[in-house]
């Protein structure tokens, strides 16, 4: 296949498009380096099947050629403020790829009769009432919080997916991508891996907001990356959530971390961000991923922390 993945340049996009390239597809990356960086695909710069347009996909997309599948990865996914790529100091930008994208996108796979993979979100589901998460919840989100430009942009987008499967007969699929963490994640990146793993090698206090008691769900890029691959060449319409079931609370998350790279600093407790929506329990039911796609994590927690600390190790040495 003949695939365009647009948000190339990020932290998954790279990783799909290493993925793809090694099953044998021909890869056209699109990204404009708002939160993407060039160093995540300098070594595919002389690939004989991956070539690079940069563009901003909320503007007209062409790509000459045919194309049999499009991928729609771009956008910033920070919710942390204190972040310069955190979608609530992208707004405007964060909602143009969710809306104007994904209708360029699937006006592109309309055109070429390609199959179709919107990346959505488990933040559609706000800080959800419902535990775990079935792509048959809902949600329970606000509207216009500080979060709302990423999770509106996402729930649009999904909306607008499926009506171009059900009125242009679009092969579509959506996954709802839980919390992700590995190598080429940004150190900068603002999310609660970066954070903690550059603040432990720094010797630092990890930064705990409220209780710790909140919980996230850590599935490693590598099983990410196999269930998006596996849900792109089925046959499946509905959302399908991907990612680890095992849910992990901040306390002990912190905890491993501190071990894991020796750091004796222990942790320090800030305000509770909960008046900010941000999700106090996240966790993913993955039935439908078994079942549809006989996709499950393997890659335990401490193995792929292990690996990620391993890159922003390097990361640091050479800043």
């Amino acid at each position: 296949m003949r695939i365009l993945v647009t948000g190339a340049a990020g932290f998954l996009g790279s990783h799909l498009c290493d993925r793809l390239l090694a099953e044998g597809h021909t890869v056209v990356g699109m990204d404009n380096f708002i939160t993407g960086k060039p160093e995540n695909l300098a070594h595919l710069a002389n690939h004989e099947r991956f070539s690079f347009i940069r563009h901003d996909v909320s503007a007209y997309i062409f790509v000459p050629g045919r194309l049999d599948g499009v991928m729609h990865l771009a956008s910033p996914a920070s919710p942390n403020p204190a972040s310069p790529m955190g979608y609530t100091n992208l707004p405007i930008q964060t909602m143009k790829a969710g809306a104007l994208g994904t209708h360029n996108t699937l006006g592109v796979a309309l055109a070429n009769k390609a199959r179709y993979l919107l990346a959505s979100t488990s933040e559609i589901y706000g800080d959800p009432l419902q535990h775990p998460q079935r792509e048959d919840y809902w949600g329970h989100v606000n509207p216009i919080g500080p979060r709302s430009v990423y999770d509106e942009a996402k729930r649009f987008a999904e909306a607008l997916t499926m009506a171009y499967h059900r009125f242009h007969s679009v092969n579509t699929s959506i996954v709802r991508i839980f919390n992700t963490y590995g190598p080429r994640m940004h150190i900068d990146d603002g999310r609660v891996v970066p954070n903690f793993i550059s603040q432990a090698l720094k010797g630092e206090a990890l930064t705990i907001y409220g209780d710790g008691r909140q919980t996230r769900s850590f599935c490693y890029v590598d099983d990410l990356i196999e269930g998006i691959y596996r849900l792109m060449m089925s046959a499946e319409h509905n959302p399908v959530n991907i990612g680890n079931d095992v849910e992990t609370d901040m306390n002990e998350f912190a905890e491993i971390i501190n071990r894991l790279t020796g750091n004796s600093a222990g942790v320090v407790r800030l305000e509770d961000r909960r008046g900010e929506g941000d999700p106090q329990r996240r966790q993913p039911d993955i039935a439908r991923a078994r079942a549809v796609l006989n996709w499950e994590p393997r890659v335990a927690l401490e193995d792929g922390l292990g690996r990620t600390i391993q890159f922003f190790k390097e990361v640091l040495e050479n800043r």
